[in-house]
Formats: C-alpha cells, sequence, structure tokens
C-alpha cells in the first residue's frame, strides 16, 4: 500500500532501492526461461554496476566480478568489487 501511495504521489525513490528493484525483476525474469549455464545478463549487470559505482569510487571494469551459483533449488548471486585503499591518499 506505501509503495502505492508513493508511486502516486511522485515520490523519488532512492538509487539503493531502485537497483535493488531492477534486480529482482531481472533475477525473477531469468528465473522463468533459464537453459544456459551462465545467464546472458551478468555481462549487462556487471557493467552497470560498474558505472553506478564509478559515480563515488574511481574502480575499473576489473575490479568488480558476478557470479551467479546454483545449488539445488537456491541460486545465490556474488558480486565482488574491489574498491581501493582511501588510505593510501
Amino acid at each position: 500500500m506505501a509503495s502505492f501511495l508513493s508511486f502516486l504521489l511522485g515520490e523519488k525513490k532512492k538509487t539503493a532501492s531502485v537497483a535493488k528493484e531492477r534486480l529482482q525483476i531481472i533475477l525473477a525474469h531469468e528465473r522463468n526461461g533459464r537453459n544456459a549455464a551462465e545467464p546472458d545478463y551478468l555481462p549487462a549487470l556487471q557493467r552497470e554496476l560498474v558505472a553506478v559505482i564509478s559515480k563515488y569510487v574511481k574502480i575499473s571494469p576489473d575490479d568488480l566480478k558476478v557470479q551467479l551459483e546454483r545449488q539445488d533449488n537456491l541460486e545465490v548471486l556474488e558480486v565482488k568489487i574491489e574498491l581501493p585503499d582511501t588510505a593510501a591518499k
């Protein structure tokens, strides 16, 4: 109900909230029609994550790894981000 009111009132969502919703949609979509061992959306997801994180911290595409692991009925999306050492400045 609260999200419906937010939609009607035009409340602006926080970036993290929007990213979480997008990720949930992507994962739900991929669960429905998956045949490949590795989903084809992972490279695009990795590029988008690098773009968003780069707005706040300087990283290269090699600093971020996205991996999907499957075990029985469980799927785990693992995102590893190597952040620069801020103490070295």
